[in-house]
This record gives structure tokens, C-alpha cells and sequence, in this order.
């Protein structure tokens, strides 16, 4: 285990973590002394974790989830929003009521959390924002991910605003950019490995690392950034 200080002891919410990048997370911030609630459409079942059942597109549920916190754990410290759901398909067939899921998701569903949290951060004076947002953010993606992409850019232009807007409060705010990390989301993908200068896939626990980086005093003084954790397949 990696040592990082500032996170011990620190309220941590972490959404979209009953598998892949965010259960990771919330393990890892577990793991480094923080009290961590994990959250996702079903509770996720994580030891020592609080887990929470909310639809991060629900205003109310989130409201639920964001209170159980403050009561059981504390105001929430590190707000980490992971949670999202991916489209894959031409433009042309992506229907109306499609597009407007996969933006409630990604980017409602952290503008609902942040929402909720941001205003107890400016007023502690302290506060980390991570939203992991995705290389499709920069690039467009494949050749068929328009909305997803789309969604991924403007939660990490999101992530920008709040950094600006808080860094006065003491709230950082900053995103991350996977791509090729070895979840659920790439099943049924093509093998790209070969178009990876590392030539493998990453692992969640590489984001999730990154992840608690961010969250720790040792980026005190980063805010407003993207951190790429792709193996070099976008390099920019």
C-alpha cells in the first residue's frame, strides 16, 4: 500500500463503486485511513465501507445518500464522482431519449452530487473534487461515441469551473482521463492492446491510485487539471 498523507481520517464519497474503477477507489481511500461511503444504483457491499443504494440522477436520493454521510461519517472531504454509463453506437442511431440518459448520468449525476456537497467544502474551507472523466473527453473516442464522449468532455470542463470558482475556498478540483482500463466497459470491445505504446490494458487500481493522489496533501497545490492514466495511448 501506498503512503499518502492527508486522507486519513477524512469523509470520502465515492459514486458508481460497486465494481471497476470506483469500488477500487473506495477500497484504496478505505485502505489509507479514510471513513469512505460507496454508492451506486445498487448498495454496494464493500467491508468497511458505508455502502449506499441512490440513482445519482435522482436529486432527492442523492440529498439521502450526501445526509446519511454527514450523520454517519461526517461531512464529506473527498468527493470523488465516478459514477457513468457508456453508449456505444453510430450518431445517427443514437435516439433522443438515449442521449438524454447518458447525459443525466455522466454529467446530471455530477452535477447533483457536487451540488449537494460543494457548498458544506466552502464553508470547512477544505474540500477534493475528483471526476473521472475519460480520454474520449479529448479525443471524441471511437468512431462511434459521440454522445459519450461529448458527456466525458463536459464533466471535465465541469471539473475546471469548480476549480475555479473554489480555489479560494480551499476546495480543489480536478479530473482524470482513463482509457483501455480492464472493467465491464470494455467486454465485447476489439483488442487495442497493439495500439498501446505499453501494450496492455490498465488496471482499475492504476486510476484508483491516481484517484487518492489527487484527494492527498501531496496535490495541494494542483487544481483544474486532467491527468491522463492511458499507457500513452493519447499523449498530448
Amino acid at each position: 500500500m501506498m503512503r499518502l498523507d492527508g486522507i486519513e481520517g477524512r469523509s470520502a464519497f465515492v459514486t458508481g463503486a460497486a465494481r471497476g474503477i470506483g469500488r477500487c477507489t473506495a477500497e484504496t481511500l478505505r485502505d489509507l485511513g479514510a471513513r469512505v461511503a460507496a454508492c451506486d444504483l445498487e448498495e454496494p457491499e464493500i467491508q468497511g465501507v458505508l455502502g449506499l443504494r441512490a440513482d445519482v440522477t435522482d436529486e432527492a436520493a442523492v440529498d439521502r445518500a450526501v445526509t446519511r454521510v454527514e450523520e454517519e461519517l461526517g461531512p464529506v472531504e473527498l468527493l470523488v464522482i465516478n459514477a457513468g454509463i457508456l453508449i456505444a453506437e453510430p450518431f445517427e442511431r443514437t435516439e433522443p431519449d438515449a442521449w438524454r440518459r447518458l447525459m443525466d448520468v455522466n454529467l446530471g449525476g455530477a452535477y447533483l452530487c457536487a451540488r449537494r456537497v460543494l457548498p458544506g467544502m466552502r464553508t470547512a474551507g477544505f474540500g477534493r473534487v475528483v471526476v473521472v472523466g475519460s480520454s474520449a473527453g479529448k479525443t471524441g473516442g471511437g468512431t462511434a461515441s459521440a454522445a459519450y464522449s461529448a458527456s466525458k468532455a463536459a464533466i471535465m470542463t465541469f471539473a475546471k469551473s469548480i476549480a475555479k470558482e473554489y480555489a479560494a475556498h480551499g476546495v480543489l478540483s480536478n479530473a482524470v482521463a482513463p482509457a483501455l482500463i480492464d472493467t465491464e466497459m470494455l467486454a465485447g470491445v476489439e483488442d487495442l492492446r497493439g495500439k498501446i505504446p505499453l501494450k496492455r490494458y490498465g488496471e482499475p487500481q492504476e486510476v484508483a491510485d491516481v484517484i487518492a493522489f489527487l484527494c492527498s496533501s501531496h496535490a495541494s497545490f494542483i487544481t483544474g487539471e486532467i491527468v491522463d492514466v492511458n499507457g500513452g495511448f493519447v499523449m498530448d
